[in-house]
């Protein structure tokens, strides 16, 4: 069982993805500054001063207080705004990396397997030199 752990777990997809998931961490973390710092502080002058981390409902008690029922509108906005920066970033690298992905196949170019028999316009392996249909002799220069 040890043994087919260690054949899952060292797989290369497996760190590949292992190695995914840290950056992303490390990126969301980044954006989530990059929306708190940043972003959202102008956007509170705009509004009169208000933090957006401090907007929010009070259903019950004061804000801040042990008890308080608070909906965090401004909380959320934060968390909304960091995963369409997120979620736009991925799409963009998988965008780009569609588009490398297709030029490269477009460049792979693969030498024929097969060709026709001249007799009976069949396909037929490359290197045949009888065909395998109409059993005819298939010279060398045949295409």
């Amino acid at each position: 069982m040890i043994k087919e752990f260690k054949e899952f777990a060292l797989k290369g997809n497996m760190v590949d993805m292992a190695v995914a998931i840290v950056i992303g961490g490390a990126f969301a973390t980044v954006v989530k500054s990059l929306v708190a710092d940043i972003v959202t502080p102008p956007l509170g002058l705009l509004t009169e001063n208000i933090k957006f981390e401090q907007m929010g409902i009070t259903l019950r008690g004061t804000p801040g207080e042990e008890g308080a029922v608070v909906i965090g509108i401004g909380s959320f906005l934060n968390n909304m705004l960091s995963f369409l920066i997120v979620a736009l970033a991925i799409f963009l690298l998988i965008k780009v990396m569609n588009n490398v992905r297709k030029r490269f196949e477009e460049e792979k170019v693969d030498d024929p397997t097969t060709k026709k028999c001249d007799a009976c316009k069949m396909e037929i392996p490359i290197d045949a030199t009888r065909c395998g249909h109409c059993t005819s002799d298939i010279p060398a220069t045949a295409s």
